[in-house]
C-alpha cells in the first residue's frame, strides 16, 4: 500500500482560513500550504479546503458548514518549554472569544480545544515520589492555566 499523505482533518463552519492563520502564526514550524476555492455549486471563490502545516504536522481544514460543530473529544496539546510560552499561547488561543477550561484545557473562538502544557508538567509527574505525583495532581486540577511555578511549589511539598 503507498500512502500519499496523511493529515489531520479538522470541520469548520466557515473559518478555516482564519484559524489557519491564526495557528500559523501562533506556532512555530507553521504554515499555510494552499487554499482551495469551494466546487461549483458553493460559494464562487469561496475557500473551501486549506492545507496547513502546524509544528512539522500536516492538516486540512474544511469550511463544511455548521452541520459538525467541535466538542472536547478532539483537542490539539501544545507542548510549552516555558511558562512566557504557555502564557502567550493561552492568551492568544482564548482572544476574540475563546473559553477558559480546567488543567490547562480551553477553546479557542472557533471552538476547537487545545491543552496548552509546560514540559515541567509531565516531568513532575513522572517524579518516582507518589506523594510528589499527588500534590503537583491536586495542584494541576485547581488550576485553568498550568503555572510552572506553583507545580514546582507543590513538587517540592
Amino acid at each position: 500500500m503507498t500512502v500519499l499523505r496523511f493529515a489531520t482533518h479538522l470541520w469548520f463552519d466557515h473559518q478555516a482560513v482564519e484559524a489557519a492563520e491564526l495557528y500559523t502564526g501562533l506556532l512555530p514550524d507553521s504554515h499555510v500550504d494552499r487554499v482551495v476555492a469551494a466546487p461549483p455549486g458553493a460559494a464562487p471563490g469561496a475557500p473551501f479546503l486549506v492545507d496547513l502545516t502546524l509544528v512539522g504536522q500536516q492538516y486540512t481544514f474544511l469550511n463544511g458548514g455548521p452541520l459538525f460543530p467541535f466538542d472536547p473529544q478532539v483537542s490539539l496539546h501544545v507542548l510549552c518549554d516555558t511558562q512566557e510560552e504557555v502564557d502567550r499561547c493561552w492568551t492568544a488561543l482564548l482572544e476574540g472569544g475563546g473559553r477558559e477550561s480546567r488543567c490547562g484545557w480551553l477553546s479557542d473562538r472557533f471552538g476547537l480545544s487545545w491543552q496548552i502544557v509546560p514540559e515541567a508538567l509531565g516531568r513532575l509527574m513522572a517524579d518516582p515520589d507518589p506523594e510528589v505525583v499527588a500534590r503537583v495532581t491536586q495542584a494541576m486540577l485547581a488550576m485553568e492555566k498550568l503555572d510552572v511555578d506553583a507545580l514546582e511549589a507543590a513538587a517540592a511539598g
